[in-house]
Formats: structure tokens, C-alpha cells, sequence
């Protein structure tokens, strides 16, 4: 039996890329240097990986900002409007990451959205009626031949062909993405070509949408196009690899299609290997997915020899390969980094497993299942299986108090006192909102200044006193500036805050915390995702202080920010002994408590932040009623305890809401914000189709880019919106939090953006 990795955290053993990119983008280190650390990156990887034995070692799974960004540089399908920098890669790459603001030239970035139902975020590639594609650079070759060079035999990892039409987007009205694939196809088939004639034996196409709904013509395009590839690239062995999902009604044909091997998750669709198995043609080989790829909990190793044995037994060791269920993008590098254990103790710590111990886990399993390991194995089968029997049994995880309060929740906890038409005459009468409100998502940027007080407190370096005391006068200091430029309605900017889920697990019983527990979500931006490891409840207000503090200091209503149960949920590690359901409706009771505390304050205005919802939609469309009740009900939960007079935002991210847009209705926030600059409005179709009947925000300027909009350049959007939109259900505002954004241009995107709609006031 071979081990099979499908792809490795890119970002460093202690964040080196991150660290690197912002250093170069700010002109402090030179390109040399950023493809430097990129070297030394992949050589830890591959060498970590080959010294515990794995088999296939994947490369061309680094990228200095995303793989989809990649491939579309590697295939030309390169927008136009990048066209000036297409003699400067590194250039023409990060601008069509970031977008492009100088020497006179201002560029908007690439569309950017989620990967799936995961917390990170791919550039999405744009694509014309005659878009034409052509091999610009073979970065997987070179990485290749890189490990090569390093004794280091490697299986390239590229996304398939038709997934990666099926993760673009027609930027022309009246074709199909899927009929490029003619001109598309014998780019890639010269891609594997130079990896076959280089020498490579297997690679691995990534096609994750055989996982998901396909219709008929993209079944009949993955026959095609996979003969295609086999017709051209004979010696080359392909591993058709499907993950976040089973193949449930694609099943016969993914097996069928003739590649040499068929990976598929056993971890999110255990249920599928009797099926897989009964359809398996004689000749193929099986990667099973066991090792968890987007969790931290020890693998069951005798759950996990259960799986391995009934596909030998049916197929033969030989055609078994032991893999990841998923790619380790989304778990943290190393847990040997994690040495505090008054944040993470030992009893959890014993639990759990990041990438390098995945990697073990992996070469553990292979000596299981091959027949007379030696006897530090059988230790580590014993050692997991002690672990794995007191988690099930810790009284660290459970609490019975918190288990009877989310089951005594009636329907009448879900819903608001009154409709939204009778809330919004008391809201508007009580906070006097003009046409076109502004605001903003809620934070402002963290400066090293402010990191840096947080970094000492935590450390015992500054008292709370005097730390309390400076991030107060950061407060005072943004509430004053907002006023002074005409926000409407105010934010404290979250100063105290070092992530939008991490500050909350913090005050939240059964959560726990990691010092280097990093994973990437966009670009250079880490998170590092709470662990919730038993059941959740709040012991104590939470953000009360601050918003009142902030509250104090204006007239202007000043928004309570709190991260909604959905997203505290999807943004974390979440416990695996009990459903999703059940753990997010303890999260959405803490969440009330928190509310109700921030409204007897004197609040009148609180904004629930969602960005995940639609993120942990699953996969499949007959799964995501059962889904979305529950997520909605969270949601409602949270905060259906208000009176009418207080105003309940939300804010969402990167959202297609066609298709699940009844369902953001039943949420019945007063105020929705969406992000919508990237699109240029157009995800303001589904609420229009709908008529959705409360106020929405569609963001006016994207907050992920450095870029400066100019004051025309949102007007023009809120025209577009207000055309489709009734004005007096139109908000004004950024995408999203400016946590990440310097000063400088925060400060000019929003005074531009308060008088672009003083502008649209006057106009009507």
C-alpha cells in the first residue's frame, strides 16, 4: 500500500509567507527574495514528508496567493485589462490578486470567493465568449523538477480541466464557460506532456465538482476530455481526486472515467466506499480518504484499519492507496509549536493532530495495514487508542445545564416581537436615519501599535489598566473622526479584538486556543480558528464595556459587533462527537445572552455578522434545507430577543444568493450588508428577483484590495443599485471590515464614499 498526500500548508511553519508577501508588496525585500522564501518553504515540505516515507509527495501545491490564480496565469487566461503588465509576472500575478493603483494606471482585482465550503478564498477566472488560452509558463513542471533536483520524487497536483471552467465565471452574457473547453484542452494536454517527457509517473487532477450536482453535459464533457488525456499523455498515471463531498448519483461515472486511480473523502462521505467498491473496474487503484484534511482531531487509527481492511479485502493491497481526505491547506502546520499549555492543556492537546502529525498518522496506518509493524508502532496504535477512549469520556466536554437550555428552545425564541414593516417605522422614528445611511462593517485597521499593546498584555507586560486605557483613547480617537467626516451610524472599530471569532471563543466555555495554529484564508491573510471542544456558553458580557464606552463618547448611534453562531461555527475547529446542529444552537444561546446585555445597555443598533452562511452551505442542493433551517435558526435565535426599536444588521460575504435567498429573507435582519464591489453589483439580482422587503448595504469599494475608489466610481455603483433596489432601502458602505486596510487609505475610501452619497441624496 502507497501513502497518498493531496497537498500541504503553504503559508510556512510560522507564517513565512505571509510575512513575506507584505514585505515585498510594501517595496522592503526584493523579488529575488520573496521566490527565495518560497524555495525554502517547499523544501520543508517535501522533505518533511519524505522523511516519514509518504509515498506520493505532492507538489505544485504552493502558491505565493492561491492555486486557482495560478493555473489561470500558467493557461494566459489573463483578463485584458492586465494586458500593460504582462512582461512583469510577479507583477501582472499580485495585480490580478490585488489589483493594480499607480503610475497612473488603477486596476481592480479578480473576483474573489470561497473554495466551496471552506473558509478559504480563491481568485475566480474570468472568461469571454473567445477567450483564448495558451501555456504561458509551466509552473508545475518547475516545481517538478525543483524536488527532483532535491531527491525528492514528486506527484504534480493540478486542478482538472472541467473544474476549472466550473470555478469561473462567463463575464459576456449568452455562452457557456463548459464550451471552452475545446480551445482549453490541448493546453492541457501540452502541460502534461512537458510533466511526462520530464519524467514525472503520477500526477493528480483535481476535479471536486464530480463531488457536487453536474448535469448531462458536463458528465458527457468528463468522458471526452479524460480519453483526451489518456490518448496523449499514456505513460503519465492519473489520480482523479474528489473531496468535501461523496459521488453519491456521479459514482459509476467518475469510477469508469480511464484514469489509474480514483481518490475519494471518507471523512465528510463515509457512506460511498460500499458503493465505489461494488462499481470498481479490476484494473483501478483506490486512494481512501481517512486522514482528515479540514479538522484537528487524532485520527481513529482502529476506525480508521476497519476502513483500510474491507477495501483490501475486496480489492487487494495492491490497489489501496492510504490518503488524506483532503489537501492540509486547511489545518495548522505543527502542534509541536504548541507549548503553552495554559492556552492549550494537555488533556485537549492529546486530541488533536495538524499537518505534520496527519503526515505520521499516514505512515503509522501504512505499517498497521502492511503486516508485522515493528513495535513502536503498535505503541502509537495503543497510545491513539487510550487517547481517542478518554476524549469520549473527558468531563471537560460536557455540561448538562447547557445541553437542557438548547433543548428547552421554543419556536417562539426564533422571531422577532413584530414584522419588519411595524420595526422599521419605530427604528426610523427613534434613530432619524437619512437617505443613503453610512456606516461600516465595524472594524478599523490594527496597527503594529496596537498589536503590539495587545501582545504585551498577554504577555503581563502592560497591567489591564493601562491597557484598557490606550485602546480607549484608539475609541475615542475613530468615534471623533467619524463624526467629523458624516458617518451615520458609528463603530467602536474593534481595537480590542484580534480576530472575529477567536475574541469571542475566548469568553466562551468550551473553547480553546492555539499560539501557531495558522491556516490560510486569502493571499497572506492567516486566521488561526478557535478549537471547540465541548459545550458552549457564555459566562460573562463580552463586549458590553467597549460598545458602551464607545456609546458615551457621540449622539450618532454606535453599532454592538458580534460575530453570528453560524460563523463562530464554520470559522472554527469544530467538536466531532456530537451534529454541527446542536453545537451552533449552543453558540446562538451565548450569542442572545450578548445581545440582550448590549440592548439593556442603551444599544440601539447591533449588527450580527454571518459571513459564513453561505460558506457551510452543503455541497449537495438536497442536503441544504435540513441545513439551512438550522443555520437560520441560529441565526434567529441570536437575535430574537430584541425589541422593536432595536436595529439588527448583519453582514455577509461573498454570497450568491439566487438560489438560497428565501432563506436569507427568514433570517428577517433590519439591515442586511453584502459585498458586492468585485461584482459590480450583480449579486444585487437575487434580492431584486425576490423583493427582498428589508434594507441592504451592497458594499461600494472592496476592502480586500489596497486600491482607492474614486467618489464617481461608487456613485456609479449605487446608481446601479438604487435601479434595481428602492433607494430608501439602500445602505452606504465598504465591503467588509477594515482590520487589514492601513490608515491612509481607509481614511480617503471613506470620506469619498460619505460624499458619494451626499452626492446620490441630492439626486433623490
Amino acid at each position: 500500500m502507497y501513502t497518498n498526500i493531496l497537498g500541504f500548508p503553504r503559508i510556512g511553519r510560522h507564517r513565512e509567507l505571509k510575512k513575506a508577501c507584505e514585505n515585498y508588496w510594501a517595496g522592503k525585500i526584493p523579488e529575488s527574495q520573496l521566490y527565495e522564501e518560497g524555495n525554502q518553504i517547499r523544501t520543508s515540505n517535501w522533505l518533511l514528508q519524505k522523511e516519514w516515507g509518504i509515498d506520493l509527495i505532492p507538489s505544485n501545491d504552493f502558491s505565493f496567493y492561491d492555486q486557482v490564480l495560478d493555473l489561470t496565469l500558467s493557461l494566459g487566461a489573463i483578463p485584458q485589462r492586465y494586458a500593460f503588465l504582462l512582461k512583469n509576472k510577479t507583477e501582472l500575478y499580485f495585480a490580478m490578486a490585488r489589483g493594480y493603483q499607480k503610475e497612473g494606471q488603477d486596476i481592480i482585482a479578480m473576483e474573489m470567493t470561497k473554495w466551496f465550503d471552506t473558509n478559504y478564498h480563491y481568485i475566480v477566472p474570468e472568461f469571454v465568449k473567445d477567450q483564448s488560452f495558451s501555456l504561458s509558463y509551466n509552473k508545475a513542471l518547475e516545481e517538478y523538477e525543483e524536488a527532483k533536483a532535491l531527491g525528492v520524487e514528486t506527484k504534480p497536483v493540478l486542478i482538472g480541466p472541467i473544474s476549472y471552467l466550473l470555478l469561473g465565471k462567463e463575464k459576456e452574457a449568452e455562452f457557456d464557460r463548459l464550451d471552452l473547453i475545446d480551445r482549453l484542452l490541448p493546453v492541457y494536454i501540452r502541460l502534461l506532456k512537458e510533466l511526462e517527457d520530464a519524467g514525472a509517473t503520477w500526477i493528480q487532477l483535481d476535479e471536486p465538482f464530480l463531488a457536487l450536482d453536474i448535469d448531462e453535459k458536463a458528465k458527457i464533457l468528463y468522458q471526452k476530455v479524460y480519453q483526451s488525456l489518456k490518448d496523449a499523455c499514456p505513460k503519465l498515471k492519473i489520480i482523479l481526486t474528489t473531496y468535501f463531498e461523496g459521488l453519491r448519483n456521479n459514482t459509476e461515472l467518475a469510477v469508469n472515467l480511464p484514469t489509474e486511480a480514483l481518490h475519494i473523502d471518507l471523512v465528510r462521505a463515509p457512506g460511498q466506499l460500499d458503493e465505489v467498491i461494488r462499481l470498481f473496474p479490476a484494473s483501478k487503484v483506490l486512494s481512501l480518504g481517512i486522514v482528515e484534511g479540514r479538522n484537528i482531531w487524532k485520527n481513529d487509527f482502529g476506525h480508521s484499519l476497519e476502513v483500510i481492511r474491507k477495501a483490501t479485502v475486496a480489492l487487494g493491497e495492491d490497489r489501496i492507496l492510504i490518503g488524506a481526505s483532503s489537501s492540509f491547506l486547511h489545518v495548522p502546520y505543527d502542534l509541536k509549536t504548541e507549548t503553552d499549555e495554559s492556552r492549550l492543556t494537555p488533556e485537549i492537546k492529546q486530541w488533536l493532530a495538524f499537518a505534520e502529525q496527519k503526515v505520521e498518522e499516514l505512515a503509522v496506518l501504512k505499517e498497521l495495514a502492511g503486516g508485522n509493524p515493528p513495535d513502536k508502532t503498535f505503541r502509537a496504535l495503543e497510545e491513539n487508542r487510550q487517547a481517542i477512549c478518554r476524549k469520549e469520556t473527558s468531563a471537560l466536554i460536557h455540561n448538562g445545564e447547557v445541553k437542557a437550555r438548547a433543548k428547552a428552545v421554543l419556536e417562539k425564541d426564533r422571531h422577532r416581537k413584530s414584522p419588519f414593516a411595524v420595526r422599521k417605522r419605530i427604528q426610523h422614528s427613534l434613530l432619524n436615519q437619512p437617505l443613503f445611511p453610512t456606516t461600516t462593517i465595524g472594524s478599523f485597521p490594527q496597527t503594529k501599535e496596537v498589536r503590539s499593546w495587545r501582545a504585551k498584555y498577554k504577555k503581563g507586560e502592560l497591567i489591564r489598566e493601562e491597557y484598557d486605557r490606550l485602546l480607549k483613547g484608539e475609541i475615542e480617537k475613530a468615534i471623533k473622526w467619524q463624526e467629523k467626516i458624516g458617518l451615520d451610524v458609528l463603530v467602536h472599530g474593534e481595537f480590542e479584538r484580534n480576530d472575529m471569532v477567536e475574541y469571542f471563543g475566548e469568553q466562551l466555555d468550551g473553547f480553546t486556543f492555539t499560539q501557531n495554529g495558522w491556516v490560510q484564508s486569502y493571499g497572506s491573510r492567516c486566521v488561526k480558528p478557535p478549537v471547540i471542544f465541548g459545550d458552549v456558553s457564555r459566562p460573562a458580557a463580552m463586549t458590553v464595556d467597549w460598545i458602551s464606552y464607545a456609546q458615551s463618547l457621540s449622539s450618532k448611534p454606535v453599532k454592538g459587533m458580534l460575530t453570528g453562531p453560524v460563523t463562530i461555527l464554520q470559522w472554527s475547529f469544530v467538536r466531532n462527537d456530537q451534529p454541527r446542529s446542536e453545537t451552533c444552537k449552543q453558540i446562538a444561546l451565548a450569542i442572545r445572552d450578548e445581545v440582550l446585555g448590549l440592548e439593556k445597555a442603551g444599544i440601539k443598533v447591533i449588527q450580527i455578522d454571518e459571513p459564513a452562511i453561505r460558506e457551510g452551505l452543503p455541497l449537495r442542493k438536497e442536503d441544504w434545507k435540513t441545513y439551512l433551517d438550522w443555520a437560520v435558526a441560529g441565526f434567529c435565535i441570536s437575535s430574537g430577543g430584541v425589541e422593536d426599536s432595536t436595529q439588527i444588521h448583519t453582514h455577509m460575504c461573498y454570497s450568491e444568493f439566487n438560489d438560497i435567498i428565501e432563506h436569507i429573507a427568514r433570517m428577517d435582519a433590519d439591515v442586511i450588508t453584502i459585498e458586492c464591489s468585485r461584482s459590480q453589483m450583480e449579486l444585487l439580482n437575487a434580492f431584486v428577483e425576490f423583493k427582498y422587503p428589508n434594507e441592504i448595504g451592497p458594499g461600494v469599494y472592496d476592502i480586500h484590495s489596497p486600491r482607492i475608489p474614486s467618489v464617481m466610481e461608487m456613485v456609479n455603483l449605487l446608481k446601479k443599485a438604487a435601479k434595481v433596489i428602492p433607494p430608501a432601502q439602500l445602505w452606504v458602505n465598504p465591503d467588509c471590515g477594515l482590520k487589514t486596510r492601513g490608515w491612509a487609505e481607509t481614511k480617503e475610501s471613506l470620506i469619498r464614499m460619505v460624499e458619494a452619497a451626499r452626492i446620490l441624496r441630492q439626486e433623490y
